[in-house]
């Protein structure tokens, strides 16, 4: 991200379950509603970045945590925070027609500008996405 200064953030953490993952999902529809941004794609990344967290990042008894980062510009930037900084994602291309996974990070591929990995303290990790060119204002 080129800019340094926010214009909205939001963060919050969730039990790393289901449910959990769900609400990720709305609390951004809502978050983005609030900022008066359009928020299908971004909500797609949070939902495969937060079921991502839960089925693979999932540590009994420890939360994962969502960002938003809103950017002069329009850029938004997600933030997925799990436990398991062992863990780090990658893309499977090609995912075989008949799998049952692997296709999650793909989505975040397609919607995002770009899309990493970075460590956290505590062993934690944290998977990130990029929407909306500076440039052109809409995440």
């Amino acid at each position: 991200m080129t800019q340094k200064s926010l214009t909205h953030h939001f963060t919050v953490q969730l039990s790393a379950t289901r449910r959990g993952a769900r609400l990720a999902r709305l609390l951004t529809e809502r978050q983005l509603d609030d900022w008066g941004l359009s928020y299908e794609a971004a909500t797609r990344v949070v939902a495969e970045l937060a079921s991502n967290a839960v089925l693979h990042g999932r540590v009994a008894g420890r939360d994962f945590r969502l960002g938003l980062r809103l950017y002069p510009g329009g850029a938004l930037r997600i933030e997925v925070t799990d436990a398991r900084g062992d863990r780090v994602p990658c893309v499977h291309d090609p995912v075989a027609a008949d799998a049952e996974s692997g296709r999650g990070l793909l989505i975040v591929e397609a919607y995002a500008e770009r899309w990493g990995v970075a460590e956290a303290p505590a062993g934690c990790k944290v998977v990130w996405a990029e929407l909306g060119d500076p440039g052109r204002g809409d995440p």
